[in-house]
């Protein structure tokens, strides 16, 4: 269990201990999609939905998911976030959304979980207000395309 920082020496979990780390400027940027019915697209694109402007709840939402993280995921350390950044983008060949995030801080640990659950968010958010009309639809490819920041420091998707 070396490789894993969240487990002793004995195999049991722990929160890691970051208290001797450098502060440095942390960056995460994360990315998913919501595949659903082109009808369904249409009435978010159109700003038709019933529940009202889908993108703009799901902004907020996925912000909030940001900043919420520590209480979601049992191990992670609360995080002082100094910028959340959320991009939603209509594709119509999928037919779906695209959501990516941004996440900062300046501090000891990275953000990866933080931009990958404001992703998470965002996109069940977009689900959450679009289920009436097409339930079936499908969250997907939900991944870290970059971090910056600290001892490791960068690191790219595919490079």
């Amino acid at each position: 269990m070396s490789g894993l920082t969240h487990f002793d020496a004995s195999g049991e979990a722990h929160m890691v201990d970051v208290g001797d780390k450098s502060e440095t400027r942390r960056v995460a940027i994360a990315r998913g999609s919501i595949v659903m019915l082109p009808a369904t697209l249409a009435l978010i694109r159109d700003g038709k939905a019933k529940k009202g402007d889908v993108l703009g709840v799901a902004r907020i939402a996925a912000i909030q998911g940001a900043k919420r993280t520590s209480d979601l995921i049992p191990l992670c350390h609360p995080l002082a976030l100094t910028r959340v950044a959320v991009d939603f983008s209509i594709d119509e060949t999928l037919p779906g959304v695209f959501c990516e995030v941004r996440v900062e801080t300046f501090g000891r640990t990275g953000v990866e979980m933080e931009a990958l659950t404001a992703v998470q968010v965002g996109l069940l958010t977009v689900y959450d207000m679009c289920k009436a009309v097409d339930r079936g639809m499908t969250i997907t490819d939900v991944k870290v395309l970059e971090k910056h920041g600290g001892k490791s420091g960068d690191w790219v998707a595919g490079s």
